[in-house]
């Protein structure tokens, strides 16, 4: 146990000590903003358009500018761009070590490759957790700020289920990313399967196959694809996830725990 904690620190510090998590950071707090100027937008469509902001608003967020409107779009929101941005710090956790010349030296270390590779996958969970979390509470202030209709406590708490829910379905297929990243070792091929995966769950889940999916079930439960999405997941999709999550992680513990030392 003292070993994986100590990995966990040493994993802690260099994301502590990177502008990654600050960029993460910023990037997440887009979200909640962007829905709030749509929200505005609604709201006052008149002097949005006088100010030059986006008259099309109802194909963009389709409906009126109330809280239910507005979680619907952060939920949409993560699904979409949170799967990006999981797979960028996946991406990055692991294939660092690639980029900065530092795996010969990981993999030298007396600390068992387990130990290290579960303190990333910990790490990496606490991480998305925690920006799931801003994206929700930014969110709570940005819509408060507004002032839009509609609010009720017993919505913000099935909003936040369904957010931190989806946010947990993205990081069970994050395994992948880890295993391209290392198998690839560098970004480019984590993130170029983090983009295919993303690309091909959407169209099959157009043709009504996204239930069988794992990289579907994330969109799906946001609702991107209209209520029948959510109806349509079943116990199969999520035990299908949890079957991609399990084969990613003994996938990229294999993987290191045979790698060559030499390269």
């Amino acid at each position: 146990m003292n070993i994986f904690l100590s990995a966990l620190w040493a994993e802690t510090l260099k994301a502590r000590r990177s502008k990654v998590l600050w960029l993460t950071i910023g990037a997440s707090l887009i979200l909640p903003l962007i829905g709030g100027l749509f929200m505005i937008i609604l709201k006052n469509p008149e002097q949005a358009r006088n100010m030059g902001l986006i008259s099309v608003k109802s194909q963009l967020v389709g409906g009126t500018a109330d809280w239910p409107n507005y979680f619907d779009m952060l939920l949409q929101s993560i699904a979409m761009a949170g799967s990006i941005l999981f797979a960028f710090i996946m991406a990055w956790v692991f294939g660092r070590e690639f980029s900065d010349h530092t795996a010969k030296e990981l993999l030298a270390l007396p600390t068992p490759r387990v130990a290290i590779i579960s303190a990333k996958f910990v790490l990496t969970a606490v991480w998305m957790s925690g920006l799931a979390l801003m994206i929700f509470v930014i969110g709570l202030g940005v819509g408060a700020a507004v002032d839009i209709p509609g609010w009720s406590l017993e919505l913000a708490w099935s909003s936040f289920g369904a957010l931190m829910s989806v946010a947990l379905l993205i990081f069970m297929l994050m395994p992948f990313v880890a295993l391209f990243a290392s198998a690839g070792r560098g970004y480019l091929p984590a993130l170029g399967w983090a983009l295919f995966s993303f690309v091909i769950a959407q169209i099959l889940s157009l043709l009504g196959w996204g239930d069988w999916i794992p990289w579907s079930v994330p969109v799906m439960r946001s609702g991107m694809f209209g209520p029948s999405s959510i109806e349509q997941l079943g116990m199969h999709s999520y035990i299908l996830t949890l079957v991609a999550f399990t084969l990613g992680v003994i996938a990229t513990l294999s993987w290191w725990r045979s790698a060559d030392q030499a390269k």
